[in-house]
């Protein structure tokens, strides 16, 4: 057993249905074959057919589409991946003091409406106050809601600005988690063999990780960022990871799909 097989036993295994999310968020466009999603599947460990049936399932849940052969990502999906690039990229827009927030006009709101808000307001990076009023600095955009939001743009007073940031997010768990990711990820980029493809699952299911973790940074302006924030050089230490995964995975799939 190598080294990084070693240490992916500690880490939490991706089923089917994550692997073809995964990939299709991180595919620029967000489109592939069943024969390249059933190949990193089988690199998992797990077989064609269950790759096969989780994405019969993800169409059917309109996560996916399928048309010509190739799986592509939703519209609401696409919303995601923009979300998950941005979490890459430090936020460079100025922020002039003011705050953002969403307030429902309605209280009581089926279960559908509010797991649909809930994915807007993680999009864009918005905090929740309580389940009717969300709020953020006003350095991002507010996302596009509909008729039973109102959004109001102005300065905030009472709670000073960083009571506001404790009570919207635990930067002290952020902070915690960035540097354990960013921990993991030296631990196994220093196990990656470009040579050999069943390096793949640990540092993909890695990646994920970090991803998924970037889209929870709410991208505060500089004046509300805490002091040597990790999550700064996590997304730093990321990026030359995910180069060298990148240069791994995509002739992978793109073998891989000779065969659709």
């Amino acid at each position: 057993m190598s080294d990084i097989d070693r240490f992916a036993g500690a880490m939490r295994p991706l089923n089917a249905r994550s692997i073809a999310l995964s990939t299709l968020l991180g595919t620029h466009p967000p489109s592939l074959p069943a024969s390249s999603l059933v190949a990193l599947a089988e690199l998992f460990g797990i077989n064609g057919g269950t790759m096969r049936t989780a994405l019969s399932r993800l169409v059917a849940a309109g996560d996916v589409e399928l048309a010509d052969g190739r799986y592509t990502l939703s519209a609401r999906l696409r919303a995601r991946q923009e979300a998950q690039d941005s979490g890459r990229r430090t936020t460079t827009s100025a922020w002039d003091g003011r705050w953002h927030t969403a307030v429902a006009t309605v209280e009581h709101r089926d279960l559908a409406d509010r797991r649909h808000v809930r994915g807007l307001m993680a999009n864009s990076r918005f905090g929740e106050l309580r389940p009717t009023v969300w709020m953020r600095p006003s350095n991002l955009a507010p996302p596009a809601l509909d008729d039973d939001w109102v959004v109001v743009t102005g300065t905030a007073s009472g709670a000073a600005p960083a009571v506001l940031v404790d009570r919207l997010w635990s930067t002290d768990d952020l902070a915690a988690r960035a540097t354990e990711l960013g921990r993991r990820l030296h631990e196994v980029d220093a196990r990656l063999d470009p040579h050999d493809p069943r390096s793949i699952p640990t540092a993909f299911t890695l990646a994920a990780e970090i991803l998924r973790f970037l889209r929870s940074d709410p991208l505060l302006p500089g004046e509300l960022t805490p002091a040597d924030w990790p999550v700064d050089d996590l997304r730093a230490a990321y990026e030359g990871f995910e180069h060298r995964l990148q240069a791994m995975l995509a002739p992978f799939l793109k073998a891989s799909a000779s065969g659709a």
